[in-house]
């Protein structure tokens, strides 16, 4: 079988993203053949050489395994929480074996969230260059005045970077208001920040959608499988063949960046508020 980088091997047998691996593999936690690996460019023969995380033997697996998971309240994203909570994992079927979340929702946060053995998937739907939007339902406390409306679509900047957002107002009321919100990013309590910043506290947060995918009438603390046209359009998203590379000028060495191509769009995303005609 053909040699393969360590830290491909460890994404393809979803114990990690790439980039989760070589943080893996620096921190001395991988052996090959029983010797400690701290270096990146090593090779591995998925078929011949003896691979270990933690002292535990990884192998690939039959195949890849996605599925969606409504979260419910009360869980972290993660699998393990060193406070005892309750996880995601708590909700996972056993009988796929290893899985991890993709990204992250608050503890109190509810909706879609995916949970994979496939570690080049997980990296590329987190990774901020892919613009992989997510979608949430957003219950503020107060009236959502039409000020804080413009604002959100415009764009407000967190940690000196801008946001861009949609913004689609669902219902206008005196104690609360409740909103559609879509992001391309997804920094730590980023909903939460950006509401805050218009004078808001978010009461109930729910992602209904992340890129391709929705949420649906998925129970909450119920999973499912994708479709197979599900895994196709997710796939499709992420896919390499919708970037490409362009040559920026600068002093010294060239740098390059990736862009996103034909779909989707090359021009930024256009803002758009949409007030709902009627007002409660």
């Amino acid at each position: 079988m053909a040699l393969e980088r360590l830290q491909k091997f460890l994404a393809r047998a979803g114990v990690a993203s790439r980039r989760k691996a070589e943080e893996l593999i620096l921190s001395g936690r991988v052996r090959v053949n029983g010797r400690v690996v701290l270096e990146l460019g090593l090779k591995v023969d998925p078929e011949r050489d003896r691979v270990q995380v933690d002292g535990r033997r990884v192998r690939l697996m039959g195949g890849p395994v996605t599925l969606m998971l409504h979260k419910p309240s009360g869980y972290v994203s993660t699998t393990h929480d060193p406070q005892g909570r309750r996880t995601v994992m708590d909700l996972a079927p056993r009988e796929f074996g290893r899985l991890y979340p993709v990204g992250r929702l608050d503890y109190d946060a509810t909706g879609l969230m995916l949970l994979t053995n496939d570690g080049e998937l997980a990296q590329r739907l987190t990774h901020p260059r892919y613009q992989v939007p997510r979608t949430y339902r957003v219950t503020v406390a107060g009236e959502v005045g039409d000020e804080a409306l413009r604002k959100l679509a415009a764009g407000i900047e967190l940690d000196g970077r801008p946001v861009s957002t949609e913004v689609k107002l669902l219902k206008r009321g005196n104690q609360r208001s409740t909103l559609e919100v879509t992001v391309w990013e997804g920094r730590y309590h980023l909903i939460k920040r950006l509401m805050e910043d218009v004078g808001h506290q978010v009461v109930k947060l729910k992602r209904i959608a992340l890129g391709p995918l929705r949420l649906g009438r998925l129970p909450r603390g119920a999973w499912r499988h994708l479709t197979r046209q599900e895994l196709v359009n997710l796939q499709v998203t992420v896919s390499h063949k919708y970037l490409k590379v362009r040559r920026i000028p600068s002093k010294g060495p060239d740098l390059f960046a990736s862009r996103p191509a034909e779909p989707p769009p090359l021009k930024p995303r256009r803002r758009k508020v949409i007030e709902k005609a009627d007002q409660t």
